[in-house]
């Protein structure tokens, strides 16, 4: 809800007893989740790095296919791992502080990498310090400042926060590919690193952990006193996924979520650069493809966020899946060196599908777990980064063994079909409407 600001100063409607209309300001709530859209941004901009780096360090150094998607499937599994203890860090330490020691190490991985001349350096660099930073900046952070700082509109603030991710790879993917292209990737790496950085200064002055802060009740709430800092963050994290693992629901939508991930991060966006490499597609076009999916992906987000608020999530999801599935199994008929028109109609599709994943599946578990929905929802994710990790190695290892993706893409969409079937098996907390309920 807006908040008004002292009264005007009266105009002559006064003198015949009618005040004025008073001035309204945007409530706070808004500019912080403007500040997470932000932070996400500046987080994000080192998943614009693997794909575009699989081939020019091969080249430089002569590592495997293999040994590269190594680190980078590191990196994926720790931001899943990270995530639900940076909810609970969250709730301990507050917002701020996390997202800044978050910030920090990402920058301190992509830069150190500027001096690696080994592949282990490159899964500490990538792999341990990258997947840390931003694992704490994952969906948990958008679940906890969404949670905490609103009450109506959770769904299509969670769709926006959502689409940040894709918003960062909109930017940072024709940069970054222009810099490989003209530099090499040492200079992409160094602007990463900065990018990171530059955004620290917006979450230490504007960022803030609780609406009780700033005097406000959440949007669209009551008032709600801050709670004390919750100690034993790693012992309460262990425990809502102690509890949650006793639920069905959970395995589901973790399952489901790991095969989201397993067909985006860890298969599109570190995949699908060097295989459009391999039918002779130059690395700019392809990366600029990726960045149409950015844009697309942004629209189908927000939009998913909207629908959530509005429809059935499981059906969402089977929908999502589905069609996501299909798509797959057309794409390795459509990779020409040239972009043609079924590429880009491919792309748009695919880009609205991206994470429009995301809102329906944090809404199941906010309907599930309640309270501890934060927490549970950074353990679903830990899911996708795991199926994302798991496909960034062994893509990789199928190209070195297969000479090509195809069999990599077949399996995605056949695995697809498998989550969508899983999204319509988890069950209806009792209470709720059979048809769509506004949330």
């Amino acid at each position: 809800m807006t908040q008004t600001t002292e009264p005007a100063a009266r105009d002559d409607s006064s003198r015949t007893g009618h005040e004025a209309p008073r001035p309204r300001r945007i409530h706070r709530a808004w500019i912080v989740a403007a500040v997470a859209f932000v932070t996400i941004i500046g987080g994000a901009a080192f998943n614009a790095l693997p794909g575009l780096l699989i081939d020019p360090l091969h080249e430089d150094f002569g590592w495997s296919r293999g040994d590269i998607g190594l680190a980078v499937s590191i990196d994926m599994a720790l931001y899943g791992l990270t995530a639900p203890f940076a909810a609970a860090l969250m709730d301990r330490f507050g917002i701020r502080r996390v997202v800044v020691v978050a910030l920090s190490a990402v920058a301190a991985g992509a830069l150190a990498s500027v001096w690696m001349t080994a592949a282990w350096q490159l899964m500490i660099y990538w792999g341990l310090l990258v997947g840390l930073g931003t694992g704490a900046m994952a969906m948990s952070f958008s679940a906890t400042v969404t949670n905490r700082w609103f009450v109506a509109r959770r769904g299509l603030v969670t769709g926006v926060l959502t689409a940040a991710g894709a918003s960062g790879q909109l930017v940072f993917l024709p940069l970054c590919a222009w810099i490989v292209d003209r530099h090499g990737w040492r200079p992409a790496s160094v602007t990463v690193a900065l990018a990171a950085l530059a955004v620290v200064p917006f979450v230490m002055l504007l960022m803030r952990d609780h609406p009780a802060d700033v005097g406000l009740a959440p949007y669209g709430g009551e008032y709600v006193v801050k709670p004390a800092p919750a100690r034993g963050a790693a012992r309460r994290t262990v425990r809502v996924l102690l509890d949650a693992a006793r639920t069905g629901p959970f395995w589901l939508l973790a399952g489901s979520f790991a095969i989201c991930g397993a067909s985006t991060n860890g298969l599109i966006r570190t995949h699908f650069v060097p295989s459009a490499h391999d039918h002779h597609m130059p690395i700019t076009a392809a990366a600029s493809l990726l960045a149409v999916i950015g844009i697309f992906d942004i629209i189908g987000t927000v939009f998913s966020g909207w629908l959530t608020d509005r429809f059935d999530a499981r059906r969402l999801l089977a929908v999502y899946y589905a069609l996501r599935g299909i798509s797959l199994l057309f794409l390795p008929l459509l990779m020409h060196p040239t972009v043609e028109p079924p590429m880009v109609f491919f792309i748009v599709f695919y880009g609205l599908d991206w994470v429009a994943t995301v809102p329906p599946t944090l809404a199941l578990c906010r309907e599930q777990y309640g309270e501890d929905s934060a927490i549970v929802f950074g353990w679903v994710l830990a899911s996708h980064q795991v199926g994302a990790a798991l496909v960034a190695f062994l893509g990789g290892v199928a190209r070195d063994h297969f000479g090509s993706y195809d069999v990599v893409w077949y399996t995605a969409g056949a695995l697809c079909a498998m989550a969508a079937l899983m999204a319509l098996m988890i069950r209806r907390v009792k209470g709720l409407p059979a048809d769509a309920a506004v949330r």
